[in-house]
């Protein structure tokens, strides 16, 4: 048996998905605003019949994962971005904590869902790993002293510790301020590429030899 063909797909797309945005920004509103919203309340916001937004989401579940910040962009770097890696890592950091403070409520919502071990991992967009090929990309010149692996091993450090898991630890259990957290993520990823690059010269001092 095939999947399901989701409801905006078929049949007068483009107002069924301007029917669909509307309900994801009236959610995203909603979250933002504290709440964590049904469907028949995202409906009342975007005033759009509760039919009809049971059409797009059959439950609130599918309602708040579709409410997960989205982004289309394929680097965090600046236009002309730096040629040192420490410089290009702390540009693209800064542009993710924006996002991730800026977003902070769907992002919060998004991670308790990826949390209840009810929810399909595949509906989450949270741990597709877009931020991994960031970080990447800002370590690339790293690639003429580093393997891809140990590379690879390194963006999966920094990104560990950054981005809003880090971020709600940091302000909720350790009490700061978003700013502040940021800065403390900042911190621990320049000395993990610190850290990398001198286990790197260490190594490399062993085989000579």
């Amino acid at each position: 048996m095939g999947m399901p063909i989701p409801y905006e797909s078929s049949g007068r797309t483009r107002q069924k998905l301007r029917t669909r945005d509307a309900l994801v920004a009236a959610t995203r509103t909603l979250i933002a605003e504290g709440a964590s919203p049904t469907v028949e309340e995202a409906a009342s916001r975007a005033d759009i019949s509760r039919t009809t937004a049971y059409r797009y989401f059959p439950n609130q579940r599918s309602l708040l994962i579709a409410a997960h910040p989205e982004t289309e962009r394929a680097s965090l770097l600046p236009s002309a971005p730096p040629d040192e890696p420490a410089e290009r890592l702390a540009a693209v950091l800064e542009e993710l904590h924006r996002i991730v403070l800026e977003t902070e409520p769907q992002l919060r919502m998004a991670l308790r869902l990826s949390l209840d071990p009810e929810t399909d991992r595949r509906e989450i967009t949270l741990r597709r790993g877009r931020a991994i090929a960031w970080i990447e990309e800002a370590l690339a010149p790293l690639l003429d002293r580093l393997t891809r692996r140990e590379l690879h091993r390194l963006a999966l450090a920094i990104r560990a510790a950054s981005g809003i898991e880090s971020l709600v630890w940091l302000t909720d259990v350790a009490g700061l301020s978003g700013p502040e957290a940021v800065e403390v993520m900042q911190w621990s990823a320049q000395g993990l590429l610190r850290a990398a690059l001198r286990d790197h010269k260490r190594a490399a001092k062993g085989k000579r030899r």
